[in-house]
């Protein structure tokens, strides 16, 4: 009897263990086929992807022999091009030949009239590009001069073209325009511009060059592009260096636009750019007089001890670190000067000028020297 029981125990036992088994190799069945499905499905998805950008790369009828007459205006910069050539049906996608031209590091593209194949390869393409000459001559030019503000270009736009500044002013503030802009230039403009304080949204990201336009009333929204094409354009070229020091454009362009309105020389640049640098490692306030006077909203030529006080997200005296946003629009060697710094331990600086009536700026290391040479200069003058 004791020998049939424990017969009985064993031989369920081994059913149990027999059921636990076929339930293990179900598991892994599925767990196989779960993975062999998701991996089928990613690797659709890569292939798709792939297939697609080679695809892209490729001419857009290889055989075909007609040409196709392709204007690209003075100051166009990649995005631009990429449009101009994917609506004239040279190239598949506008996107990815801005990052096959990224990413050749391609520049220099020229103004002009080209007769272009959609047989050509991309390369092709990009060789014509280089080679091109000035086409027409321009209806009229818009110089936007370096370290002004966008108030500032919104009385050049009054002077020089059928908009008024309200108009312009009105534009820049459009939040839905603006939107659309950060689809279109996603690595310049960022949510940053959006921050709490920011004046202007577009404030330090139209950049001072001149433009020439080719009709009378261009789109005011082109004209803007134009500009924040250049901008881009601009920018690119200090991505490594950007990524190197973890900064963003919108870092940059504030800074870059402080250097701008306290420097005038490329050497001196770089001088107050080390300043700035080392005030904020040391959790020192900035303190420079333009900020000031952005947060006041107005110019003077001489700021006042209550001046110095007055209630501003931007009034560098009264606030730590950088101001919410750039103050001025920045020129490419201030961009350069924020990225390079001098090696200094130059903690202050100031403006004065020399017997020829010309600005020098003065740096010191200790707020001592910057005391002595302030008296110094105020009685030599």
């Amino acid at each position: 009897m004791i020998m049939a029981k424990n017969r009985s125990r064993k031989e369920q036992w081994w059913a149990k263990m027999k059921e636990r088994q076929n339930d293990a190799k179900l598991i892994r069945k599925i767990v196989l086929i779960s993975l062999a499905i998701i991996f089928l499905v990613g690797g659709v998805t890569i292939a798709g992807g792939y297939y697609y950008i080679k695809g892209a790369l490729e001419p857009v009828e290889a055989k075909s022999e007609k040409e196709v007459t392709v204007d690209i205006p003075i100051g166009s910069g990649v995005t631009a091009i990429g449009n101009i050539l994917e609506k004239s049906g040279i190239i598949h996608n506008a996107t990815i030949f801005k990052y096959y031209v990224k990413f050749n590091n391609e520049s220099n593209f020229q103004a002009g009239t080209y007769d272009l194949k959609p047989s050509m390869t991309l390369d092709e393409i990009i060789t014509s590009l280089k080679t091109g000459k000035v086409f027409n001559e321009a209806v009229f030019k818009l110089t936007i001069r370096e370290g002004i503000t966008l108030e500032e270009i919104a009385e050049t736009f009054e002077k020089k073209t059928p908009y008024s500044a309200d108009e312009f002013l009105a534009k820049v503030n459009d939040e839905e325009f603006i939107k659309q802009l950060m689809g279109t230039y996603p690595n310049i403009l960022t949510d940053e511009i959006f921050a709490e304080n920011i004046r202007y949204p577009l404030e330090g990201y139209l950049y001072p060059a001149t433009y020439p336009f080719y009709e009378e009333e261009p789109p005011l929204e082109e004209m803007i592009k134009t500009m924040l094409d250049k901008t881009e354009e601009v920018v690119t070229e200090f991505e490594g260096l950007m990524t190197e020091k973890k900064m963003t454009v919108h870092y940059l362009l504030t800074m870059s636009s402080l250097i701008e309105e306290e420097a005038t020389e490329s050497t001196s640049r770089k001088k107050v750019s080390s300043v700035f640098y080392n005030r904020l490692a040391k959790g020192m306030r900035l303190q420079t007089d333009p900020t000031v006077l952005y947060g006041m909203g107005k110019h003077k030529d001489r700021l006042f001890e209550k001046d110095y006080m007055f209630d501003s997200p931007y009034n560098t005296y009264q606030i730590d670190g950088l101001p919410p946003g750039p103050i001025a629009n920045p020129s490419k060697t201030s961009i350069e000067a924020s990225l390079k710094p001098y090696d200094t331990n130059y903690e202050y600086f100031l403006a004065a000028e020399n017997d020829e009536g010309v600005t020098e700026i003065h740096f010191s290391e200790t707020l001592d020297q910057h005391e002595e040479l302030r008296s110094e200069l105020i009685l030599n003058n």
